[in-house]
């Protein structure tokens, strides 16, 4: 399948860095063809998980801002641009799945039938058997998780392919982990 032409620009559009002459245009594009819409759609979850990085590292604060605003209108004799507005990120809240099993929706992608995910195992919980209907990539952030041989600790990485199952999954002194799958995977 080739891009739309207008892909890169819509990118640009979604990370809100489009020159003001060019926004109207690139709009007005995306209104009028589904592939730059649904390119849209995915990158509003993963931009909107992103804003919720810690900005005091990444951005300069306010009153450097101002000085480097004022510094720069004075050098080019125009007028100084404040910064941007910070935009507030919504914080997904825990849903318990299951006893024992939360999970936090960081972005879903329907078409494809896609999720990422934070989950939660309390200690000595097992996640049901399943057979993966789509690539299943695993992150442990902390706590250790036995997939049914295979001990996971802290930064370990899990690749399960489509149409592997995992017959046991578990944490015995609890766990938190990246999931990212399919919302097809079989249990049972």
């Amino acid at each position: 399948m080739d891009r739309c032409a207008w892909a890169e620009s819509t990118c640009a559009y979604a990370l809100q860095v489009l020159p003001a002459g060019e926004i109207a245009a690139v709009e007005a594009h995306i209104a009028s063809c589904p592939d730059c819409r649904r390119e849209l759609e995915s990158l509003r979850p993963v931009l909107d998980w992103l804003v919720a990085w810690p900005t005091d590292v990444l951005r300069p604060p306010a009153s450097l801002q101002k000085r480097l605003a004022l510094r720069i209108a004075a050098e080019t004799g125009k007028q100084p641009v404040p910064p941007p507005p910070a935009r507030q990120w919504s914080e997904p809240d825990w849903e318990q799945v299951a006893p024992g099993i939360e999970c936090k929706l960081l972005a879903s992608d329907a078409d494809r039938d896609r999720v990422s995910m934070l989950v939660r195992l309390a200690p000595d919980r097992s996640y049901p058997p399943h057979t993966h209907a789509g690539v299943e990539e695993l992150y442990l952030l902390d706590g250790e998780l036995w997939i049914d041989e295979r001990k996971l600790l802290p930064g370990d990485y899990n690749y399960g392919a489509p149409g592997a199952g995992d017959k046991r999954v578990w944490s015995g002194g609890g766990c938190t982990c990246v999931l990212i799958t399919s919302t097809k995977d079989i249990l049972g």
